[in-house]
């Protein structure tokens, strides 16, 4: 059965088991895992890359955004939206297209000391980013070097990151790259085994009244599914979270509220619970009183108006009963 998901009825639910301070397992805690999807490694003493990736039609099917860590889907002008896509687990060779920043993106990759990679800029992001105070690479400055034209592609939806040469680049400002983001949270076996929530097969997400930036979410068994024009996306982790947005300007730029948390829906493990999200040092968490983290894997954070809310963002189709997994 299809329906919209009411969130008064979610309020009931909550994540039970889980600690929202410290990491549930001794031997979690001594393993070496990556920090940003908890997954076990043998080298995760590496910075994170923060790269603003388009999402309009002309883009797709993108490069790499199925090999990121975090992704987090956020709205720029006209109801469309763009990727923010992290990367420290490895780094792909090329990713793309990449588009312009803003200010919000920004603020997003600081929260994991990132490396910040975009081409072009809005006036807000320039500020910032000319200000030298954000460790970062662009497009108008390395054009034809780091940033290279696909000519099969039309722009700006045709210039793409080379991993490789960015890495030289960086070296040579004296960014320092073997730094790691700190540890996130994540549930322990034990902890997801005992999760419980509203079973949730398949989820939509549309952000905006453009039917074009609607995303589908299959859940197979073990993790979620989305395609963008035949690119399979996995996801362990979906966290669709409400956030006041406003215009700032007549081109319809956002100022988008990341700090005051709200509202949200964590989607793991085949179960969709409403739960509560924070900025902790820059990164967008789940919490509620009694718990909650993520689960171990890749992780997908949506940020929806506020003014349009959960309710109208998401729909839910509800198949069986209990733990997906």
């Amino acid at each position: 059965m299809r329906k919209k998901w009411m969130a008064m009825a979610a309020a009931a639910i909550l994540i039970s088991g889980c600690s929202s301070a410290e990491p549930a397992s001794t031997n979690e805690q001594q393993s070496q895992v990556n920090p940003l999807t908890g997954v076990e490694s043998s080298d995760t003493e590496h910075r994170a890359i923060a790269v603003v990736v388009s999402n309009h039609p002309d883009a797709r099917p993108q490069m790499a955004l199925d090999e990121a860590d975090i992704v987090y889907e956020v709205l720029t002008e006209g109801g469309i939206t763009r990727f923010l896509a992290l990367y420290q687990s490895k780094y792909p060779g090329k990713i793309g297209p990449v588009r312009s920043a803003r200010d919000y993106f920004i603020e997003l990759a600081e929260g994991y000391d990132s490396l910040f990679l975009a081409h072009g800029y809005s006036p807000e992001a320039r500020e910032i980013l000319l200000s030298e105070e954000v460790d970062q690479l662009n497009g108008i400055q390395h054009e034809g070097t780091v940033f290279k034209r696909d000519s099969s592609r039309e722009a700006p939806h045709n210039s793409y990151v080379h991993v490789k040469e960015a890495m030289e680049a960086a070296e040579q400002k004296g960014y320092g790259l073997d730094t790691a983001p700190s540890r996130l949270l994540f549930l322990s076996d034990k902890e997801k085994m005992e999760l419980n929530g509203e079973p949730a097969a398949v989820l939509s997400i549309q952000p905006s009244l453009n039917d074009s930036f609607e995303s589908v979410y299959e859940f197979d068994g073990k993790s979620y599914h989305r395609s963008i024009s035949g690119m399979d996306i996995e996801a362990d982790n979906i966290f669709i979270i409400e956030a006041d947005h406003r215009v700032v300007d007549a081109e319809g730029r956002l100022d988008i509220d990341l700090k005051s948390g709200g509202d949200a829906f964590l989607i793991q493990d085949g179960l969709l619970n409403l739960v509560k999200w924070r900025n902790q040092d820059g990164r967008i968490i789940p919490y509620t009183e009694s718990g909650a983290a993520f689960v171990t894997g890749k992780t997908w954070i949506h940020v929806v108006p506020a003014s349009r809310g959960l309710n109208k963002a998401v729909n839910v189709e509800i198949e069986g009963e209990g733990n997906g997994s």
